[in-house]
């Protein structure tokens, strides 16, 4: 059984960001307008996803025999990751927007540090620039954007476990626009590319291996944008968690996964 944990902000769902989760150089009147903003765009993010952005990603992977799935958000006490949770998780699922530099260091340098041991880390859209990213990663994330525009998702790796089930491309009809620069070291691999009508395209499909763990990167699923109800899309993420899903490498491993192997066993 894989324990997958969705991990997302919850900001812009819940309609009132906490003033703790604010920039703390932003003015009176920044603060009152961002709330404002957050506020309305919880209706139209309620309008198409009535359970919430991971909502739908959490129905689908419930539906997977192998898998036990637990949601959590930022508003939960210890962020929603306390210790004993992200140490039994396999696979951590992670969407974030408008509040990552409200999650502390400490917390993104245990996730940086689950990666090293084993345990599967997949970002999701607007987490490019997420602390555990780059904490992994070591850079920006930066990368181009602007509002929706019709997307075609190519799959330029059709035999890597990831892309299995899914055809040559397939059609989003409006996700936000991402274009390259994307600030990102050399995947490893690149399994989609997104072209969008403006002419942009960017590398939407990333995986990396960061000491025994992997990474995935995927790009769709702005949140007012309904690309999480697409098929396709939740197939990518459900061939992602079963990809980056920890397994043994020694036979004679004395532990049930390599994520709960005392760190110096692998030392000389």
């Amino acid at each position: 059984m894989i324990r997958v944990t969705i991990w997302y902000e919850y900001v812009q769902e819940s309609g009132e960001l906490r003033e703790e989760f604010l920039p703390k150089d932003m003015s009176k009147e920044q603060k009152a307008g961002f709330q404002e903003f957050v506020k309305n765009i919880s209706e139209r993010i309620r309008s198409v996803y009535p359970h919430g952005v991971m909502g739908t990603v959490a129905e689908h992977l419930k539906t997977c025999e192998d898998m036990q799935v637990t949601s959590v958000n930022m508003y939960m006490p210890e962020y929603g990751l306390p210790d004993q949770l992200l140490n039994e998780t396999d696979v951590l699922i992670w969407w974030a927007h408008v509040a990552h530099d409200a999650i502390p260091d400490q917390l993104a340098e245990k996730i940086r540090d689950r990666v090293w041991k084993g345990m599967g880390f997949i970002p999701l859209h607007s987490a490019h620039p997420c602390k555990p990213l780059k904490a992994l990663l070591g850079t920006s994330g930066s990368l181009r954007w602007r509002e929706g525009d019709f997307c075609r998702v190519w799959n330029i790796n059709p035999t890597h476990p990831i892309a299995q089930g899914i055809p040559e491309s397939f059609e989003l009809e409006e996700e936000e626009m991402y274009g390259e620069f994307f600030d990102i070291p050399k995947p490893d691999d690149l399994l989609f590319l997104s072209w969008y009508r403006g002419g942009e395209v960017f590398r939407s499909g990333c995986i990396w291996n960061r000491g025994y763990g992997k990474i995935f990167y995927f790009q769709p699923g702005h949140e007012t944008s309904p690309s999480y109800h697409n098929p396709y899309v939740k197939k990518i993420i459900e061939n992602a968690v079963r990809w980056a899903a920890p397994v043994m490498w020694r036979e004679n491993l004395d532990c049930p996964n390599v994520l709960e192997a005392p760190e110096d066993k692998y030392r000389n």
